[in-house]
């Protein structure tokens, strides 16, 4: 199947930030008196490609939902900051493939994340130069699946495809009406797919 644009999630199929936003959400709620001392790797797993006010009330259950919102925002720009310095934990061969792919095909990222992330993993790896576009609910305020029909539609993309790991990615992309391709090596578990890969030097293989 011939497609003209491959369309990424972040988390879990680009890269693993799950220790660094660990530590760094830990660096901003140990400031507060609350019942979470911590955040850990653990914790963090079943909060991937969720939206922000949904990990709040995850993380954060004691608190009502404007002071969830803004100790999560706070943890966000420490996380920001601190990412688009060090970076995180890329999958095995991804500058490799993205090189690859890029030559015959249009790559983007749409992720469910705060503003300024994807510019993270951007700068800290000058991976840029790969995608063409991208797109997240910290600048459009909607969920993935609109997010991905806004970069179809300002890329006029006449057969894409999604890459992901997670339930809401698969949902994502039906609702946007896109195949989806499921990243096992990544954070959930789906149950229907157009296609799969163990590891993302895969997708050369299948597309």
């Amino acid at each position: 199947m011939k497609f003209d644009g491959i369309i990424f999630d972040l988390d879990g199929t680009l890269w693993d930030s799950t220790a660094e936003v660990a530590k760094t959400w830990t660096s901003v709620i140990a400031k507060y008196n609350l019942n979470r001392k911590e955040v850990t790797v653990e914790d963090l797993k079943p909060c991937m490609g969720k939206l922000l006010d949904e990990i709040a009330s995850i993380l954060l259950p004691e608190l009502d939902p404007k002071k969830q919102m803004q100790v999560i925002k706070e943890c966000c720009e420490y996380e920001n900051e601190y990412l688009g310095e060090y970076g995180a934990t890329l999958y095995d061969k991804l500058e490799d493939a993205l090189k690859e792919l890029s030559k015959n095909h249009k790559l983007f990222i749409v992720s469910n994340c705060q503003d300024g992330y994807i510019e993270c993993f951007f700068k800290a790896h000058k991976l840029d130069k790969y995608f063409i576009d991208y797109e997240c609910p910290g600048r459009t305020g909607l969920p993935k699946g609109e997010n991905i029909k806004l970069i179809v539609e300002r890329n006029n993309l006449k057969n894409p495809v999604y890459v992901g790991d997670t339930q809401g990615d698969a949902n994502a992309a039906k609702l946007a009406n896109v195949p989806f391709i499921f990243a096992k090596y990544g954070f959930g578990n789906v149950d229907e797919f157009f296609n799969s890969i163990e590891s993302f030097d895969e997708l050369l293989e299948i597309i």
